[in-house]
């Protein structure tokens, strides 16, 4: 299981309420409703839940905090042992190399074995001892200093002595062994993405405003809602996330959650409205006024229509992907006057007990 820190997109002090928001939001980013085409929704879903479960007890919460930082411990002080180590390190690259081949297993070694480099002993007895030939003495090639800067910058060996080449080859051997890519360069990590959400209205929308989103660290960005954007819309901002040396830098994850509590409410891209209408104006039909993003319309209520008819306006909701927009949905609402009117009382009366005026 990742860090459910990282996973909630939260701080390590957040407090309950804080994580429980940041559970709801991101629950609903990944919900897999909100996500049919992504394969890996359901996993993610289930990794959000997990955090959520271990992070809301604060027993399980502390047993966690107190193992993560001894295991950081444990493993700052042997990364500290091994970089310290000798003054001069005897381990060469090519060893280096077969020491993790023996340990990992070797698909296709990068370096000469060691059998091939000893002298068979039947080929020393057989062929003549050539006389001895003094050559150039190879000059070791010096330690190309971006490395040791790097090394000396990163947060990870921050306050540690600085490595002799040797004992970073043998490092860098096991992580690519362990990522299984020992011939080739490492994939850059990167830094885990930030989940937050942000509030819109539909008029905002509309409107193409720019959104303020604030981070779990107090940060805020603006965030440009694009044409398409619904509720639910997830917003993935390139490399605006958190800075880590020797990482790529994380991405931003904004959820859109609008508001629906105005005169319309979100069904997509479509709208939907309520046109309130009384019971003459429901039996016998009527002209109304709806109002819409751009303005109010006149609709025509056709005669007998009750609570479940629902009037289309197209091309009066938000604007598509496609550069379309979509309908308006006017919802009809049966109400009766504010005070009781005795004809209507009498004649309801009356159909109901099969009288006749």
């Amino acid at each position: 299981m990742r860090d459910p820190y990282s996973v909630l997109g939260v701080r390590r002090n957040a407090g309950q309420d804080e994580i429980k928001s940041a559970w709801r939001n991101v629950a609903k980013a990944v919900h897999p409703d909100q996500n049919r085409d992504d394969p890996l929704a359901t996993q993610r879903f289930a990794e959000a839940g997990r955090a959520y479960e271990l992070l809301k007890d604060p027993k399980q919460r502390n047993r966690y905090d107190q193992a993560r930082r001894e295991a950081e411990l444990r493993r700052m002080e042997e990364m500290k042992r091994k970089l310290q180590g000798t003054e001069e390190p005897t381990i060469d690259p090519e060893t280096a190399e077969e020491m993790i081949s023996r340990i990992f297993g070797s698909d296709a070694p990068t370096s000469k074995p060691q059998e091939a480099r000893k002298p068979q002993p039947q080929q020393a007895k057989a062929e003549p001892r050539p006389a001895p030939k003094t050559e150039p003495k190879a000059e070791p090639a010096p330690e190309p200093e971006a490395r040791a800067d790097t090394a000396e910058k990163s947060p990870v060996f921050g306050g540690f002595p600085r490595a002799t080449a040797p004992a970073a080859e043998l490092i860098s051997s096991i992580v690519q062994r362990i990522r299984g890519s020992a011939g080739s360069k490492p994939a850059q990590d990167k830094v885990p993405d930030i989940f937050c959400d942000v509030i819109v209205s539909v008029e905002d929308i509309f409107r193409r405003e720019k959104a303020t989103a604030t981070l779990p660290d107090g940060r805020t960005l603006k965030v440009t809602l694009p044409a398409g954007t619904t509720d639910g819309s997830v917003i993935r901002l390139k490399e605006m996330g958190y800075r880590l040396n020797g990482m790529l830098r994380g991405d931003v994850v904004v959820a859109v959650r609008v508001q629906q509590d105005g005169d319309f409410r979100t069904d997509g891209t479509d709208l939907r409205t309520t046109l309130a209408v009384n019971i003459q104006d429901a039996v016998l039909g009527c002209e109304a006024k709806v109002k819409t993003l751009t303005g109010t319309v006149a609709v025509t209520v056709p005669p007998w229509s009750g609570s479940d008819h629902v009037i289309r306006l197209a091309g009066h909701g938000l604007p598509t992907a496609d550069g379309k927009r979509g309908d308006l949905l006017v919802e009809l609402r049966l109400m009766l006057w504010e005070k009781p009117d005795e004809k209507v009382t009498d004649l309801m009366r009356s159909l109901r007990n099969g009288l006749f005026l």
